[in-house]
């Protein structure tokens, strides 16, 4: 089996090339729609190739480029600040390759993103507000339909306003120099009508539109705090609401189990600060610090984002934040999320009710704010019914002890579902009997979420994401069971 092909991280970026040299080495179609490119953005370009297509040959005769009629040779890079290999020739690319690394130019080969060291993304233009989309080599044509897809969805206005914004910028940065007084401009610019007398061609009102808005002494706006679910994990789980309010946000207050990938789609420029609970900690000390930083900032006039894995009111001390937000006279909202319990059993395959193994849905904490949760077994070792423990890792011999002793069967299925929605998801499965040594022959951590009962075992024949689950004994599920519920 070979091995994968690791595509390095790129660095985004957009370069100045007006009136500065950039080699472009062949002379057929490929290099054509390069040199347009490059030509659109001022660049000085010169072409080596023995022959031009007729598109090249065109520009060359309008003295648009230089062309160099002869073989590529290193020192014809020599002055410029890019070069490009664009020909059907793989030893010309590769020697042209070379040749630009030695002088630590940047270089970029078509459709060889490993001699590549610069990648050209598929663009959308509009004026001069630029989207650039790169799939890092990987995919060019992913890139394009993108872009596609790009081009139908932005205005063309939207050019129009980048350029009228470009021509006040040097007043909006004068009259405005505090960042989150423009910020709040912009906004104001942006749901204001200045956009829609654009796309109506009427200039002179979308300027004075802007104009009125700049020469606005708005309120400073009052802080507040947005409670919000982050999910389990897959950003793809986050509510429109949520992605809205991380976009608009000064300032995330986040937990330890908010993935890097929701926190990435939160705004730039907002302020980070991780208040997650540690193992060991004064949990409490924590709790009372963090509403001491919600209401600070929110009083400073700030927009927070306090955002908490799954959803805050699921064992999230969501209740308590807004308790003390209310006693403090802050104005607050909350936005739910996708709990752990409906996620990582779903990303699993687990149907929580399904009808033919379960009559009721029981959410339990295996910790309670003084140590160990105390439930009532007896009630919850009834079969027939589906239990899933958050915070259970450290307590599943005793969670196991309790629960067979109060007469919950030795061979109930159960199932752990570690990081579950990430890409990193496992799922360990087996029974009750051998959960807690499962558990450690698999070294299962934190964040994991405990399945017990007959819908368990149903994760075994219904895996759809990722690796299908680890774990011992085969667990027991009627294979007429999907009927019987049908």
């Amino acid at each position: 089996m070979s091995a994968a092909v690791v595509t390095p991280a790129l660095f985004p970026l957009f370069l100045d090339l007006h009136g500065r040299r950039v080699l472009v080495v062949g002379g057929g179609e490929v290099a054509a729609r390069k040199v347009l490119a490059l030509l659109d953005s001022g660049a000085a370009v010169a072409v080596v190739a023995p022959a031009l297509a007729p598109a090249l040959a065109a520009l060359a005769k309008a003295n648009r480029l230089a062309h160099i009629a002869a073989a590529f040779a290193p020192e014809q890079l020599d002055g410029s600040w890019l070069a490009i290999a664009a020909t059907n020739d793989n030893a010309v690319n590769r020697a042209v390759a070379a040749a630009a690394h030695a002088r630590r130019m940047f270089i970029n080969v078509v459709d060889d993103a490993e001699l590549a060291s610069a990648q050209l993304p598929a663009r959308v233009q509009r004026g001069p507000l630029q989207v650039a989309i790169s799939s890092g080599g990987a995919s060019p044509m992913l890139a394009r339909h993108l872009r596609e897809q790009l081009e139908n969805r932005l205005d063309e206005a939207l050019g129009q306003l980048a350029g009228l914004l470009g021509e006040l910028r040097g007043r909006i940065r004068m009259q405005l120099a505090d960042l989150g007084q423009r910020r709040a401009f912009f906004e104001r610019v942006l749901a204001g009508p200045a956009q829609s007398l654009l796309r109506r061609g009427d200039a002179v009102a979308a300027r004075r539109a802007v104009e009125a808005e700049l020469g606005s002494r708005p309120t400073p706006a009052a802080g507040r705090v947005a409670l919000v679910g982050a999910g389990p994990g897959d950003p793809g789980l986050l509510t429109l609401r949520a992605l809205r309010l991380l976009n608009e946000a000064d300032l995330i207050l986040h937990d330890r189990l908010v993935s890097a990938e929701v926190l990435a789609l939160a705004r730039r420029d907002a302020q980070r600060i991780d208040v997650g609970k540690r193992v060991g900690g004064d949990h409490d000390a924590t709790q009372q610090h963090i509403h001491a930083l919600l209401i600070e900032h929110a009083r400073a006039g700030r927009r927070v984002v306090r955002l908490k894995g799954g959803d805050p009111f699921v064992f999230g001390r969501g209740g308590e934040e807004l308790e003390a937000l209310r006693e403090a006279g802050i104005d607050f909202e909350v936005v739910p999320g996708i709990t752990a319990a409906t996620a990582c059993a779903a990303y699993a395959g687990i149907p929580l009710t399904h009808r033919a193994h379960a009559q009721s849905l029981h959410l339990l904490t295996a910790q309670a704010r003084d140590g160990d949760a105390d439930h009532d077994w007896r009630a919850l070792a009834k079969p027939q019914q589906t239990l899933v423990f958050y915070m259970g890792v450290q307590g599943l011999a005793r969670l196991r002890d309790n629960l067979l002793t109060h007469g919950r069967a030795a061979s109930t299925p159960v199932a752990l579902v570690e990081n579950g929605s990430r890409p990193q998801q496992r799922v360990v499965a087996g029974t009750l009997a051998q959960l807690p040594e499962l558990a450690a022959a698999h070294a299962v951590r934190a964040p994991a979420l405990l399945v017990v009962g007959e819908v368990a075992a149903l994760a075994t024949r219904l895996h759809w994401f990722g690796a299908a689950p680890l774990g011992g004994e085969r667990q027991r599920c009627p294979p007429d069971a999907l009927a019987r519920a049908a």
